[in-house]
């Protein structure tokens, strides 16, 4: 049977769907020459995990694991015992797109929901749900769970992250931080990446890879070691453990060594910058949250929507009624902003006439 090559066009659905940068590229090639000790005992994993401990600035534990749900719920899981609970943005990842892995790698830790404003977490909501009941018939609340960048593409300052980090300290709660596009933010805040973790009081990263531009991979970051006792064993019992590890390893040796890490992310976050000045001269459309990273999210009637896609681009709608998300990654272009603002701008022009 014949193979039928597909490639997709106009994407702008999720950086997930970029592929390997040359630098990540160029290190997994690097990689494959000859043979290397298995399961993480090789150069190039020592060299990634002292890669990150550099860009931190800071002695950490780093484990790579596949996925971003892996790294979310395992971590998650080191933080809690059964009878604990997880507080976490009602619309953060780990409530709304990991199946359920954080309770179940947890044996079962529930997850609390708060609200907040564009994405982050309302901190009166936080001290309020864990103060509203102490008896033993409650879940206690032991992690704080919080997205950098958020679902809504929104960044997280300095000076909020330290708030969340003091109250966390104060409640006696471990603070996680889902950065699959943490990239993104430090870019975004031209700050150290010190400054949005460990010195806010964080207790542990998980590090996104895949949206920055590497094949497969996540780094878990545990800035509080004792924290990280076992977690190779949570690993390896979740089939987290990569017996050829080099190859998750090495191109974050690509990414970090040639500072590709920070220059995909600001390339993207740049493009999606773009994409929302130009929007909001377009009649019909409104800009729903602020465009702070590499995401922008839309409001535009339900026939555009339809019938942009019937142009040929690819977005995702999960927002709710008439909300589009709109992704920049590594490899969006100008040219792929400047045609999809003209198509957009065809159809406003459409809509506003009679008959459409």
């Amino acid at each position: 049977m014949e193979k039928v090559q597909v490639s997709l066009r106009n994407e702008f659905s999720s950086d997930n769907y970029s592929g390997i940068c040359p630098e990540a590229w160029a290190a997994m090639a690097a990689a494959n020459e000859g043979y290397a000790a298995s399961y993480g005992d090789d150069n190039w994993t020592s060299r990634a995990c002292q890669c990150i401990r550099d860009l931190f600035e800071t002695d950490c534990e780093v484990f790579f694991v596949f996925t971003g749900t892996a790294a979310n719920s395992l971590a998650l899981a080191s933080l809690c015992h059964s009878y604990h609970s997880i507080i976490c943005h009602e619309t953060s990842h780990v409530e709304t797109d990991e199946c359920g892995a954080s309770e179940f790698f947890s044996n079962g830790t529930k997850v609390l929901l708060v609200p907040g404003p564009d994405g982050k977490v309302d901190l009166e909501s936080v001290e309020h749900t864990v103060k509203r009941r102490s008896d033993i018939h409650y879940p206690k609340p032991r992690a704080l769970s919080v997205t950098q960048c958020t679902e809504l593409g929104t960044v997280y300052s300095v000076d909020e992250l330290r708030e969340v980090g003091d109250l966390a300290k104060r409640l006696q709660l471990h603070v996680h931080m889902d950065g699959s596009r943490f990239a993104n933010a430090v870019a975004a805040l031209n700050v150290r990446p010190r400054e949005l973790t460990w010195q806010a009081g964080v207790d542990v990263l998980c590090f996104g890879g895949a949206k920055n531009g590497l094949a497969v991979g996540e780094a878990v970051v545990f800035f509080n070691r004792e924290l990280a006792k076992e977690f190779d064993y949570r690993c390896k019992q979740a089939g987290q453990l990569a017996s050829k590890m080099r190859y998750l390893s090495a191109p974050w040796v690509g990414l970090l060594e040639s500072g590709a890490w920070i220059r995909n992310a600001a390339h993207a976050n740049r493009c999606a910058r773009r994409l929302a000045e130009r929007l909001q001269t377009v009649a019909g459309i409104k800009l729903m949250f602020p465009c702070q990273a590499n995401s922008v999210f839309i409001e535009m009637s339900e026939r555009m929507l339809s019938a942009l896609r019937g142009k040929g681009w690819h977005f995702y709608t999960f927002i709710g009624s008439g909300g589009a998300r709109f992704m920049c990654s590594w490899e969006t272009t100008d040219a792929d902003i400047d045609q999809l603002v003209l198509d957009i701008q065809e159809l406003a022009r459409q809509e506003a006439s009679p008959g459409f």
